[in-house]
């Protein structure tokens, strides 16, 4: 059963919800990387990008490991599994409603006489 009212989720859409963080997750769906590989494509500082690792880091989304001076950074992919059970539902939701309306609009169509002959409308 889903855990509709999910409060652990709450931190992992904060973290979706921005498209750099995002980004960076698919980057490490790839495999590990260290945080100057991260900030790379956005040309931006470190230190934004450790901000932006930070909120992912505080979902459970990603683990950071130091080595030496190197920050190497791995995709955490348990969170993003709630995530997809989560959605499964209203998934399921929209289909059994989108399925009682089509049988309802093909009622409609089999009740409904045709247009007569010439009519344009």
């Amino acid at each position: 059963m889903v855990e509709l009212d999910a409060p652990h989720l709450d931190p992992v859409f904060h973290a979706l919800g921005d498209r750099t963080r995002r980004h960076m997750l698919r980057e490490l769906a790839a495999g590990e990387r260290t945080v100057g590989q991260l900030a790379e494509p956005f040309e931006m500082s470190l230190a934004a990008a450790s901000k932006h690792i930070k909120v992912l880091e505080n979902a459970g989304l990603i683990r950071r490991e130091v080595r030496g001076r190197v920050h190497i950074c791995r995709l955490d992919p348990g969170p993003l599994a709630s995530v997809s059970e989560w959605l499964t539902f209203y998934e399921r939701f929209w289909t059994d409603r989108l399925g009682v309306l089509d049988r309802l609009l093909r009622q409609a169509d089999a009740h409904e006489p045709p247009p007569p002959k010439g009519d344009k409308s």
